[in-house]
């Protein structure tokens, strides 16, 4: 072994001649040493061995150099020494210049806090994020018309623009501030020129961005704290969406992706989230997407699909957001059979539940949708069409989760003038023992022996459906006939279950009149006005504190106490036992009757609500 070998004089210059580099070197600095560095080992020639003894002389010491003096701190700790509280304690972090500058590094691309975000986005910082954008698409444009045919040519360019995509992300974090101008530097027309990108991986970084741009949480400028500014912004973005047609290139895609692919189904989700969000902001761009687009035909083809998930359950949500408070939408969805293929997809929850919360949350959608819809008159006669009773009246039947929401559609299906035909066919169908059994509490055949009170939602939507039936069918017609039977047998069990639903309501409006006489002394002491508007929001709160219940009931009781004579004897007998009497009952049918709008507009040869009200209160208050 030569031992020579094992003691080789070092290469590297001795403690003295080593240089000082300043704590922030230049890259032209960097670049000269490494110059020098280079130049400096090609010169050095190798070096000859020498003995041990020349090893122990040649043993080198570093000289301290007169900076090293006061680089004492341990560990080179930078913030050894700068770091104390007010009692002059020390705190070193024990981290050197360097582990610090790559520790704030890290912090400041996690984007650690809101206030660094901010710093982050600079409207000079947006700008550079922009042309960035810009350059990038322009780019993987112009190399895709030169290369068609090799990917090879433009995957560079195409990897570039997905970068840059993705570097905007971060605006929705500052809308007052970059909205506008993604919209004045035409980022906006870039961005929706791209939803008709040959890579569908592109398509989806669009969608993706532009759900976040238009994100509900992005409305609030947590920066400047002026949600009014930050709103303006979120109109300018939209508008600007809709007038490059985003909303239609929007609609063409969710026919191009393929859910069977996660991140195609991911894509879908955005898609239909951007809707919402557009929808949530201005509620008009509804009647645009349903009457302008294939959103609609595309929805009900989804909520079709034979298997569940998260996007079929969004497409029934959406539904019942277009259908709410629109009539041109109601109308739209009527003539795409929206009606037959509802009433199809709900008829599986005839005999089973849905498999979780989320299928429940689809289930009730479709029901909110279709109640929504029922509002129209030719939506009650397409319901009619589809047998849409008999489904309900089955429904009924059993105790499955749709059962309480059959209930409402019944309802809604059958109120007003236009469900005539619809009572009609409810009593035909033998609805009526259905009804009545749930109204009681009763149990199907094959569970006799057990009572299952109705929900208090439930009762409500019964109550609505009597109501309907008593408006609605002729009088001394086969079916109010029998209507009227109901509440005969069984030695009016039926009337004295009205008048415990009564009861409670009365004691519930009781309370809340207690609190609004309350209200009325709070705004009396501190001098203020009590307004119309304020009335109406006292009215509003008697509705929903037991006085739409108590109205209804007493409408209820007032047809059939001035239909039969037994059951206004029983009816006076029981209520006598309460200290009440008829007087009661008109009392509530007049409070009725003046908050009930003249302008409601009726069907030729219809009589009003208004007028019906009159007609009971005249015949009861006679001697």
């Amino acid at each position: 072994m030569d031992i020579d070998k094992l003691f080789k004089v070092p290469k590297l210059p001795t403690g003295g001649n080593k240089r000082k580099l300043p704590d922030n070197p230049t890259p032209e600095l960097l670049k000269k040493l490494k110059l020098e560095s280079n130049s400096t080992s090609d010169i050095t020639p190798s070096t000859p061995n020498i003995g041990v003894g020349s090893v122990r002389k040649a043993t080198v010491e570093d000289i301290e150099d007169e900076n090293d003096i006061m680089n004492y701190a341990p560990g080179g700790d930078a913030d050894y020494f700068a770091e104390e509280d007010e009692e002059g304690r020390f705190y070193g972090g024990g981290l050197t210049s360097e582990q610090k500058e790559i520790l704030n590094i890290f912090e400041k691309a996690e984007g650690s806090s809101v206030d660094s975000t901010a710093q982050d986005l600079s409207i000079t910082r947006i700008r550079k994020l922009l042309l960035t954008f810009e350059r990038a698409v322009h780019k993987n444009q112009d190399q895709r018309s030169k290369y068609p045919n090799d990917p090879t040519k433009f995957i560079d360019s195409e990897a570039d623009l997905d970068s840059a995509l993705k570097a905007l992300l971060p605006l929705s974090q500052s809308p007052s501030l970059a909205y506008p101008e993604l919209a004045r530097s035409g980022a906006i027309t870039l961005l929706v020129g791209l939803l008709t990108h040959e890579n569908v991986d592109i398509v989806i970084d669009v969608v993706e961005l532009i759900y976040e741009l238009t994100d509900e949480d992005a409305e609030i400028d947590y920066e400047d704290d002026d949600y009014e500014k930050s709103e303006e912004a979120m109109s300018i973005l939209v508008d600007a969406l809709v007038e490059n047609q985003a909303l239609d290139l929007l609609v063409d895609n969710l026919a191009r992706l393929n859910e069977s692919d996660e991140a195609d189904r991911q894509g879908v989700f955005h898609v239909l989230g951007i809707f919402e969000n557009v929808v949530g902001f201005n509620p008009a761009l509804s009647t645009r997407l349903i009457s302008k687009t294939k959103l609609l035909s595309w929805l009900l083809a989804r909520i079709q699909a034979k298997t569940h998930d998260e996007n079929r359950g969004y497409a029934a949500e959406l539904l019942s957001i277009f259908l709410q408070d629109n009539t041109d939408n109601k109308l739209e969805f009527g003539r795409n059979d929206g009606v037959e293929i509802v009433l199809k997809v709900l008829s599986q929850y005839r005999r089973r539940d849905p498999a979780d919360a989320d299928e429940t949350e689809f289930m009730e959608n479709l029901f909110d949708a279709l109640c929504s819809a029922l509002s129209e008159s030719s939506i009650k006669q397409l319901f009619l069409d589809a047998e849409g009773p008999d489904l309900m009246i089955l429904m009924m039947k059993e105790k499955m989760e749709s059962k309480s929401r059959s209930i409402k559609v019944l309802d809604y299906a059958m109120s007003g003038a236009a469900g005539t035909a619809l009572c009609q066919a409810f009593v035909d169908a033998l609805g009526l023992k259905t009804l009545f059994n749930a109204f009681m509490g009763k149990s199907t055949k094959r569970q006799k022996n057990t009572v299952d009170l109705p929900a208090t939602e439930d009762v409500a939507h019964i109550l609505g459906i009597i109501s309907s039936l008593l408006t609605n069918l002729p009088s001394e017609s086969a079916s109010r006939i029998r209507v009227l039977a109901k509440f005969v047998e069984g030695d009016y069990e039926k009337i004295d279950k009205l008048l415990e639903i009564r009861d409670a309501a009365h004691k519930r409006l009781m309370k809340t009149d207690a609190d609004i006489d309350n209200d009325r002394k709070v705004c009396s002491s501190g001098e203020e006005a009590i307004t119309p508007d304020i009335e109406d929001g006292f009215y509003i709160r008697r509705l929903d504190g037991g006085l739409f219940t108590l109205q209804t009931v007493d409408y209820i009781l007032a047809w059939l106490i001035m239909e039969d004579d037994g059951i206004q004897t029983h009816a006076f007998r029981m209520l006598d036992r309460k200290n009440q009497s008829l007087k009661d009952i008109i009392r509530t049918l007049k409070l009725y009757q003046e908050h009930v709008g003249d302008d409601t507009p009726t069907a030729e040869g219809v009589v009003s609500q208004k007028d019906i009200l009159q007609g009971l209160i005249s015949a009861l208050d006679t001697p």
